[in-house]
């Protein structure tokens, strides 16, 4: 599982159009960073490594949910504790 630790997010009110970047740090401390377009095209890759974004030490995992306007974006698993974790994460730099 790959973590998410930062976002880019825009004021909007569509969740759709909220998100514009998800990054984190990789093993060698170098950074990387995907937009949310390239992100859902990942999440979506049954071959390809699930995102998590880490909530009070646990693992959440990101998922691709489609809006009342029918964009998709991402969101997190419901955990109880936040609607959405990944809104609540530091921006990248």
């Amino acid at each position: 599982m790959i973590r998410v630790s930062c976002i880019n997010k825009l004021d909007r009110y569509d969740p759709s159009e909220r998100i514009q970047n998800v990054g984190g740090i990789n093993a060698d401390r170098s950074r990387w960073k995907l937009s949310q377009q390239e992100a859902i095209r990942w999440t979506e890759d049954p071959n390809k490594e699930d995102f998590y974004v880490e909530v009070n030490g646990d693992r959440v995992r990101v998922v691709v949910r489609i809006s009342r306007y029918g964009n998709k974006y991402l969101t997190t698993q419901p955990d109880g504790e936040e609607q959405n974790n990944l809104l609540s994460l530091p921006e990248c730099p």
